[in-house]
């Protein structure tokens, strides 16, 4: 067969074929899944040791921009995941046949529902699995009982418990539980008046999110003046018939 119908077989280019049929071609001298170095590259190292500390991407970014680095907070997301499962990969490579055994997985989104729902309403879960999560994973039982406690604490009116959980939060060293206590500091009085008191800003956020509706209505294309219209005349025709 000529070369370009083989590449057209194939589906791979003319050089491509040419390069197979070289006497000279090995595959063992291609880049197959070679690390090409970017602009992370001379700070590799320091980055994967500030993560493992449990330092904010943010904040790591902030000292390698310092040291030179240009690229950007998405460079290391992404950088670090490519890690994560290279490291898994190479694990999982080490694993003989002797010691090899079957696995069950279970989806994510099963136990991230497992935080508003009980353990009946999942579908995709067994009181099985579930056990056998915990026993594998005891820092997942100490977060289901963390969120299960925060629940009791809104509901309980006293604020006073508020703090204790908040350091409780901060010793599991997570990145987005710290960022989520940090944001609970900043507006903390407004957070420990949600739990003492039993007014709540419902009813004015219903009255935005209805104001917002009849805006939408018209495609954001209204003044004040006529947006107020349509809502006086809203209200008007509600008192009718009502």
């Amino acid at each position: 067969m000529p070369i370009e119908e083989i590449a057209k077989t194939m589906h791979h280019t003319c050089k491509t074929i040419q390069r197979y049929l070289s006497p000279d071609y090995s595959v063992e001298d291609g880049h197959y899944n070679a690390r090409i170095p970017g602009k992370l590259a001379p700070y590799e190292a320091e980055v994967i040791k500030l993560r493992s500390e449990g330092m904010t991407y943010p904040n790591i970014h902030k000292i390698i921009t310092e040291k030179g680095y240009k690229g950007s907070v998405a460079s290391l997301r992404m950088f670090i995941q490519k890690e994560r499962i290279r490291n898994e990969a190479h694990l999982s490579q080490q694993e003989t046949c002797s010691d090899y055994q079957s696995k069950e997985y279970i989806q994510r989104r099963s136990l991230i529902q497992l935080i508003y729902k009980g353990l009946s309403d999942v579908k995709t879960i067994t009181k099985t699995q579930y056990e056998q999560v915990l026993k594998t994973y005891p820092v997942i039982t100490e977060l289901y009982a963390a969120i299960k406690e925060f629940y009791e604490i809104l509901y309980s009116r006293r604020d006073e418990r508020l703090e204790t959980w908040l350091e409780k939060i901060e010793n599991f060293n997570i990145p987005e539980l710290q960022t989520y206590v940090n944001g609970i500091r900043i507006d903390i009085n407004a957070v420990k008046n949600g739990i003492k008191l039993k007014y709540n800003n419902g009813l004015a956020e219903g009255s935005v999110n209805k104001i917002k509706v009849i805006k939408r209505i018209m495609y954001g294309r209204n003044s004040f003046d006529l947006l107020k219209v349509k809502v006086l005349l809203h209200e008007h025709f509600r008192c009718e018939f009502n």
